[in-house]
């Protein structure tokens, strides 16, 4: 095996581990409402959710990509399960926006909340970019390696700085 694929797991563990944290500590499911069913899940949840279920596939995309040995399993057990994990990045950062739209308004730049959910948006529409660059055509070649690999760069600085810029808000509380 070579030396680069060996670190690749142990990095999608601390992503998952940290989306399965921002899971459980995302409050609770549903929110009582004054209208029927009398009950509605929260935004919030849902963003952690769907974001917890991306790392997952992404999970599947990392380990597959090291026992695939054919094209069929390559697109099938690699990218497939990377552009799902990218569906699933672009859902939990809509439900972001609508999570924040909820609490506060649309347009609020002097706020931090509001910066980390554009930041994370564009943090998973980049991972989207990156799953097209990672396309693998039906002769074995990946679309186009740069953009999957600046794609999946870009995403991951966004989701670090989404998350660097409301950590000081908890400081504040």
């Amino acid at each position: 095996m070579h030396p680069r694929h060996r670190c690749r797991p142990r990095a999608t563990r601390f992503f998952t581990g940290a989306a399965f944290i921002q899971l459980v500590t995302s409050g609770p499911v549903t929110v009582a409402v004054g209208y029927a069913p009398g009950t509605m899940v929260r935004a919030q949840w849902l963003a952690a959710a769907t974001q917890f279920v991306g790392t997952l596939l992404f999970n599947v995309s990392t380990g597959a990509a090291l026992a695939a040995h054919s094209i069929a399993e390559q697109k099938h057990l690699v990218w497939t399960p990377n552009a799902e994990g990218s569906v699933a990045f672009l859902i939990s950062g809509f439900f972001v926006l609508i999570a924040y739209s909820h609490t506060d308004r649309a347009w609020a730049p002097r706020k931090r909340d509001w910066w980390s959910g554009q930041i994370n948006m564009l943090g998973c529409i980049a991972f989207g970019v990156s799953a097209v660059g990672a396309y693998i055509t039906t002769n074995g070649v990946t679309v186009d390696a740069v953009l999957a690999n600046l794609g999946t760069f870009i995403g991951a600085i966004c989701f670090f700085v989404a998350s660097a810029i409301v950590l000081p808000e908890a400081d504040d509380t």
